[in-house]
């Protein structure tokens, strides 16, 4: 600690502004796999797609509790009375940005076009296409009437045929589509935020082909100006866009506050780098504090160090719609059969140690859904943290003391971790430790990011760390990672596949009572508690800082697309 403390004097001599107060805004990013919004999987790349792609919807940025308000689209959605048909009115000053793909006009400059409706039937069959092979893919299949005869004409070896007819998926007119569903779905609306339905051209696709998802052709407030991978993502702010004339991300080009011109996304894996990076200037913004830094950024009063507010620095902290698991990939001989064993693996689990090692920055996870939603199950975890529960469970599960029969040595299980930083790797030598003391052998394997996702999609893993950020506030988006249709590639990481779980799905998502709904999703909790295809592992409290130039911030849970609120001065 004494180094690090040393370290940031050093820094504090330096000039704070190696950014030179200019309008570049520039923040850390993990690596983004693609470009392609029907691979957006992670909020990674969901935070880049959504800068140059737009959704119909997107989340109130200002307000709280949260709520959609138009994007795309002009307005909100008009709702038949039994939420089964939506009409959705597209923006007419929409426009994709000028690309290759569009050619090139009498001057010689590149094309866009206008956005229109049959563009967002494309992206939503093109979300459905087996060949696409989205991760997104279960937000249309079977709730979009007519879209699973399209799904299963697209498993063949043909090309597959974006001209068929869907009986619920039309556009009306140039700006005006309509979406009729299977069956009454309250959370819908919901899905119009998300990146996967965000609306793609088809000349994009057709000319860049399985490159696609290396450029960006959208109809967002920044273009993708340069992507040099796994070290820099660059975007350029597009002056055309509709949303800076009218909207709430209006602005008055010569007022005080306008827009940062440029957005920087740099990969920095390591976060003592990330750390200098910040001090010196280099980052305007950190969305994470490691916690061997806690002790710098934090006094013992909890509030933010008096050396840096008197450097401008702000923190900010909110309660995240987040849950962290380690998934138990059902598909595996040794975990998917042994209930016993999964539930031992979770009465291992020390939460307290964990909580503690986290500087109290997680609560313990009882549960897929975590505080401040709507339908969550508030009754005692029934494996939680008990050594000698876990044991007697193992030893039921067919593994006295940890040791394996066939083998007659400790029981050994593999885990898969997506970073290789300091704290990840002392959080899973302190995960080791749990279950060293029951007798397992845990033997870590760490990946970088894309090959991590690439193997749970591919089902390789016997178990993975990793965690799931809210997509909108509402249970169904926490146990849509228990629905058997939603296996991997779907969210469904852990392959999961219970029929009594499902029935209670499929009954909640049609559910118009709100209070019968929430009960129907504690049941389904239940379900998911006792059979145990995760370790629960925490709930997250976030922290990040920002430096004084950053004016308009303000922690969301859904940040995707932020960037266009955030302010300098001018």
């Amino acid at each position: 600690m004494m180094r690090l403390r040393v370290i940031f004097i050093m820094i504090s001599l330096l000039s704070t502004r190696a950014l030179a107060e200019g309008a570049t805004f520039c923040r850390m990013l993990e690596r983004v796999a693609s470009m392609d919004p029907a691979q957006a999987s992670s909020v990674y790349s969901s935070q880049a797609v959504q800068m140059c792609y737009e959704t119909l919807l997107e989340f109130d940025y200002h307000n709280r509790p949260y709520r959609l308000i138009p994007a795309l689209a002009q307005s909100l959605p008009e709702i038949n009375s039994n939420a089964t048909v939506y009409v959705f009115r597209i923006n007419p000053n929409a426009c994709f940005h000028a690309d290759p793909c569009f050619g090139i006009d009498a001057s010689g400059a590149l094309k866009g076009r206008p956005v229109v409706a049959e563009d967002l039937v494309y992206s939503l069959k093109r979300l459905a296409d087996r060949k696409v092979s989205s991760p997104g893919s279960w937000l249309v299949d079977d709730t979009i009437k007519g879209m699973r005869a399209f799904v299963d004409a697209s498993m063949g070896s043909a090309p597959t045929d974006y001209s068929m007819e869907i009986a619920g998926l039309k556009a009306l007119d140039a700006h005006t589509l309509q979406i009729e569903l299977t069956q009454p779905k309250q959370q819908f609306v919901w899905y119009f935020a998300m990146g996967y339905t965000a609306a793609v051209p088809h000349e994009a696709v057709d000319y860049y082909g399985a490159g696609f998802g290396n450029h960006a052709v959208g109809t967002g407030a920044y273009q993708l100006e340069s992507w040099r991978r796994n070290h820099q993502m660059s975007f350029a702010r597009k002056e055309s866009w509709h949303g800076w004339r009218t909207g709430p991300a209006a602005f008055d080009p010569a007022g005080e506050m306008v827009p940062f011109d440029r957005v920087v996304y740099r990969v920095i894996e390591d976060v003592s780098t990330q750390w200098l990076c910040f001090l010196s200037g280099e980052l305007d913004f950190l969305g994470s504090i490691t916690r061997d830094n806690w002790d710098v950024v934090v006094n013992a009063d909890g509030e933010l160090d008096e050396s840096l507010r008197d450097r401008g620095i702000k923190i900010s902290s909110i309660l995240a719609m987040e849950v962290y698991y380690i998934g138990l990939n059902m598909d595996d001989p040794v975990l998917g059969n042994n209930r016993k064993l999964r539930q031992a693996l979770n009465c291992a689990f020390d939460s307290a140690r964990w909580v503690r090692f986290f500087n109290n920055r997680a609560l313990p996870c009882d549960g897929p859904v975590p505080p401040g939603i709507a339908g969550r199950l508030e009754t005692p975890f029934a494996y939680e943290f008990n050594l000698e529960k876990a044991r007697q469970l193992l030893s039921e599960a067919g593994y006295p003391d940890g040791i394996d029969p066939q083998t007659g040595k400790r029981l050994v299980l593999t885990l898969d971790l997506g970073r290789t930083s300091q704290e990840i790797r002392e959080s899973t030598e302190l995960l080791v430790s749990f279950y060293d003391k029951i007798g397992i052998s845990l033997q870590p394997h760490f990946q970088n990011w894309p090959v991590f996702l690439q193997r749970i999609s591919n089902r390789q893993s016997q178990m993975f760390n990793i965690g799931w950020i809210a997509d909108y506030p509402d249970a169904e988006n926490f146990m849509q990672m228990f629905y058997g249709k939603n296996v991997s590639p779907g969210p469904n990481r852990t392959n999961y596949i219970n029929p009594e779980l499902d029935q209670l799905y499929e009954k909640a998502g049609s559910t118009t009572d709100e209070a019968q709904r929430n009960r129907i999703w504690e049941a389904a909790q239940e379900i998911v508690r006792e059979d145990c295809p995760w370790i629960f592992v925490y709930y997250r409290k976030t922290y990040t800082l920002n430096n004084d130039r950053l004016f308009n911030y303000q922690p969301t849970d859904f940040p995707y697309g932020a960037e266009k609120y955030y302010r300098r001065r001018n």
